[in-house]
């Protein structure tokens, strides 16, 4: 009997690790919590009051950079909206404006992709508010063999990538990849 249960013990411990299976780190879910933090593909709506001429519209480049006028590449990736805007501001202090007045807006988010067991895998906008849910339903659902009840997904936190499984009804941050496994019967 003794010998049964552990066989039976050492059988489930063989399956689960071949299972895949990576709790979220801790951070993972923090960053929801977090402001936002510019990257790459990250398009955003910078306006100097009472400057029309620098006021635009602004992409963060690969390299995590935005490009304005008169002060040049302004590193952006990592930053969140506010400290952008001081940099900025810092920047235009130094011979160009007196006291310029900066406000930075995300316009569009960097896009979000998913993969795996959907109609229609690919590239898709980020919503603000977005779940695992709702961007599977953006890809057309669940394909006929998904798995349904979790998915895996990759997100860069600070320059480290990070994986983990989520249920579907966890939120989405701009830039995650979601992969959708195909379940096994």
């Amino acid at each position: 009997m003794l010998i049964r249960l552990l066989l039976v013990l050492a059988v489930c411990a063989g399956l689960a690790s071949c299972s895949g299976y990576r709790r979220p780190p801790a951070a993972f879910h923090e960053t929801l919590t977090q402001p936002y933090q510019l990257d790459s593909s990250d398009r955003l709506r910078i306006i100097v009051f009472g400057q029309d001429d620098l006021s635009n519209t602004y992409t963060v480049d690969q390299a995590g950079y935005i490009s304005f006028p008169l002060i040049g590449s302004v590193p952006a990736r990592g930053k969140n909206q506010q400290q952008l805007a001081a940099e900025i501001g810092r920047k235009l202090r130094q011979g160009y404006l007196r006291d310029p007045d900066v406000s930075v807006e995300v316009d569009t988010y960097r896009p979000v992709f998913i993969m795996g067991e959907v109609q229609n895998p690919g590239q898709y906008s980020f919503v603000a508010g977005m779940t695992v849910q709702n961007a599977i339903a953006t890809a057309g659902g669940f394909g006929t063999r998904a798995q349904q009840l979790d998915v895996d997904i990759t997100r860069q936190i600070n320059g480290e990538i990070l994986n983990g499984r989520v249920p579907i009804s966890d939120p989405v941050r701009p830039g995650d990849t979601i992969y959708v496994r195909e379940r096994l019967f």
